[in-house]
């Protein structure tokens, strides 16, 4: 299993924090047909994507890349000690799988100059804090937090109704630390990193470019959970708040990527999870590297 790839003058980490099944196939796919999952469940169990009982699988991780200039965490994952009792899997969970995977690629805490989340879901945010003494804590003490100032402004609005947990525990606390910049999606790191917006999975969701003067990789985060909805882009998740527009983003992405040199670093695909996209009929696959 490859935990490192190398593209360009960039180096990239895959951070595991876990590997597991999810949630059924039929149910995360509202618009999955038995028939058509029927068709795909020989070669989605190879790839480790399905499982016996049809649910999917999903990788959890973050990537750390290293540019000339700085060293970049993108989506941190899930976190430890947090309320999470919709999901049994991440509730208050206290291993060290995530902080033991960082330090394997040879980074600790304290190397990270900038964290990046592509949006501000449970599973993207949660190793942005840790608990210390009782108090949340930003766990990368000497980054800065970038988030994409349409998606916090939508968490904002949506926590001030009704407290929203994984922003309450794992985004405000960082902006009350004042580590934290909302940026646009103009917004770049020097000449290595800028902003895709990528909307319909959450409203300003964004994927993450890499490399210089070309996109060597692209980091792509919710925009598709599955390799199924490579073969078919028209299929978005029951978690998209715009199915319709995650839809049309998702085949805009893959046509833009297909038949290039990009790295597509995946957020959920099973290991590898980073391959390069190719033209499949009317539609592409991700072709591991």
């Amino acid at each position: 299993m490859s935990l490192k790839f190398s593209v360009g003058d960039l180096t990239i980490h895959r951070v595991i924090e876990q590997e597991t099944s999810f949630v059924p196939a039929l149910e995360m796919l509202p618009g999955l047909t038995p028939e058509v999952l029927a068709e795909n469940r020989a070669w989605m169990r190879e790839a480790k994507a399905l499982d016996e009982q049809d649910v999917l699988l999903l990788c959890f991780q973050s990537y750390v890349v290293k540019t000339p200039h700085h060293t970049i965490l993108i989506d941190s994952c899930i976190g430890n000690d947090k309320p999470r009792p919709q999901r049994p899997k991440w509730n208050m969970k206290t291993d060290d799988t995530y902080l033991t995977g960082l330090k394997a690629a040879g980074f600790s805490v304290d190397d990270i100059d900038f964290v990046m989340c592509t949006h501000l879901h449970v599973d993207h945010v949660g190793w942005n804090t840790r608990l210390e003494n009782g108090r949340w804590v930003p766990t990368f003490p000497k980054a800065r937090y970038l988030f994409a100032k349409q998606e916090f402004d939508h968490w904002f609005a949506q926590n001030a109704k009704a407290e929203v947990p994984p922003f309450a525990d794992s985004v405000l606390p960082v902006v009350e630390a004042k580590r934290h910049e909302l940026v646009g999606n103009d917004h770049q790191i020097g000449d290595h990193v800028r902003i895709l917006p990528t909307p319909g999975h959450t409203p300003g969701h964004i994927a993450i470019t890499m490399g210089r003067g070309k996109d060597d990789a692209v980091f792509s985060g919710d925009l598709m959970h599955s390799p199924l909805q490579t073969l078919y882009p028209e299929l978005s998740i029951k978690f998209d708040v715009d199915p319709a527009a995650a839809a049309r983003t998702r085949r805009s992405f893959l046509e833009r990527y297909c038949d290039t040199d990009t790295l597509c670093c995946t957020a959920h695909f099973p290991s590898p999870s980073v391959g390069k996209i190719k033209r499949k009929g009317n539609a592409f696959l991700c072709a591991a590297v």
